[in-house]
């Protein structure tokens, strides 16, 4: 079946997400009916046909398969026959070797780091393929779309960011938590963001940490992600591997898998480190996991971001989709970055890459809450942790109604 068709493509979009690499026009200009309910029989025939073409392209032949302890599955799928390479500008090329990281810094904290639901069995995939979340029909169904903003929505930020410049890579080492959302229609994260281009109109991104996102997941667990967009949220891009590009090289870590452990207030602290830079060879984009190196985002993928970042933002965010005036929802550990170590959210081991290629520590980065009632930031400097910063809060109390 033509997965190009008109048809078809408008049936995608009242259910799952649509990127530009399937549907190359936007449907909401193509046809007025786009948000209108399927209820006929045929039309109904026609969606499962259409939900069954999708899974087979999202979900690849599996050497072998992995049932993970939450329920997820994971299939170890070859390396060259992985998602990126159905992008028409990746097609029959294989995954390179990782570079070398620039010397001057990889620093990782010494806390326990946390690794993955999934590998805690001791089950892991066989040499030359990588791990794969298998995504389900129910996946497909609950997740309208993977653009994660809109104007009506409660969105709201505590980050540190740097000033604009040339910024060729960035590092942070952030704790694990687990915070509460009160509906399945919110997402709670932690992450480092790489930018460059305009909000709105053609912004590249490469995001990558920790989330909890019941409409993309189907449950509350922490997880590993990573994201993409080269247009601003519009048409390009996407969460883990759910859309050919992200380019995985390693068999041991499957992006949206749950992590474990995580972090307990006043008790165990568990971390993960990330780091993502530019290679100068190549120009992709390298994304490291603390020792491992994961895999890379192609240049070819993106428009500004085939040159260096402009800027670099690390912090938590919550979208609630319910346009209430303050949401309930946690971010980060749920408590105020007053509350210092065990209680709070932090990052630490904060870097970038500047323009000669050195790893830096950015000495004067700018710190922004959007409602700090709700949910604040507070950073500092330190000869161990070096920049940091600790943010986060629960949301709606009796100062942020």
């Amino acid at each position: 079946m033509d997965v190009s068709s008109p048809i078809i493509c408008l049936l995608l979009h009242s259910l799952v997400f649509v990127s530009l690499f399937y549907c190359n026009n936007s449907l909401e200009t193509r046809n007025p009916l786009v948000n209108q309910t399927f209820q006929s029989e045929d039309e109904l025939v026609k969606l499962k046909e259409t939900i069954a073409i999708r899974l087979k392209q999202l979900n690849k032949p599996a050497v072998k398969t992995i049932q993970s302890p939450d329920g997820d599955i994971i299939d170890c799928v070859l390396t060259h026959q992985q998602p990126a390479f159905d992008h028409p500008l990746l097609k029959g090329q294989k995954p390179m070797d990782p570079p070398e990281m620039p010397k001057g810094n990889n620093q990782i904290s010494n806390l326990s780091e946390s690794i993955q639901l999934w590998s805690l069995s001791g089950e892991s995939c066989p040499d030359g393929t990588i791990p794969i979340r298998r995504i389900t029909e129910q996946d497909l169904l609950r997740a309208n779309s993977d653009i994660r903003f809109g104007e009506k929505f409660n969105h709201q930020h505590a980050v540190q960011v740097v000033k604009d410049a040339a910024y060729y890579g960035a590092q942070a080492t952030m704790n694990v938590w687990n915070p509460h959302g009160e509906s399945k229609s919110v997402f709670s994260l932690a992450q480092m963001r790489i930018m460059s281009g305009t909000y709105g109109k053609d912004l590249n991104t490469i995001e990558v940490g920790w989330q909890v996102y019941p409409k993309i997941y189907g449950d509350r667990r922490t997880r590993f992600f990573i994201f993409w967009t080269a247009d601003a949220y519009q048409h390009t891009g996407c969460y883990n591997l759910k859309c050919p590009g992200f380019v995985q090289t390693n068999k041991a870590i499957a992006l949206g898998a749950a992590i474990s452990p995580i972090s307990t207030y006043n008790g165990n602290q568990f971390q993960i480190s990330l780091f993502v830079w530019k290679d100068e060879m190549t120009g992709n984009w390298w994304l490291r996991y603390g020792d491992k190196n994961l895999g890379y985002w192609p240049t070819s993928l993106f428009t500004n971001l085939k040159n260096a970042a402009a800027r670099v933002h690390w912090g938590g965010e919550i979208l609630d989709e319910q346009y209430e005036q303050a949401s309930s929802t946690q971010m980060g550990s749920g408590h105020f970055p007053d509350e210092g170590y065990k209680n709070a959210s932090y990052f630490n081991h904060i870097y970038v890459i500047d323009s000669r290629r050195l790893w830096i520590q950015p000495t004067d980065p700018m710190i922004y809450a959007d409602r700090p009632n709700c949910y604040n930031i507070i950073g500092g400097l330190d000869s161990s942790w070096g920049t940091y910063f600790y943010y986060g809060g629960p949301g709606k109390n009796k100062n942020c109604p």
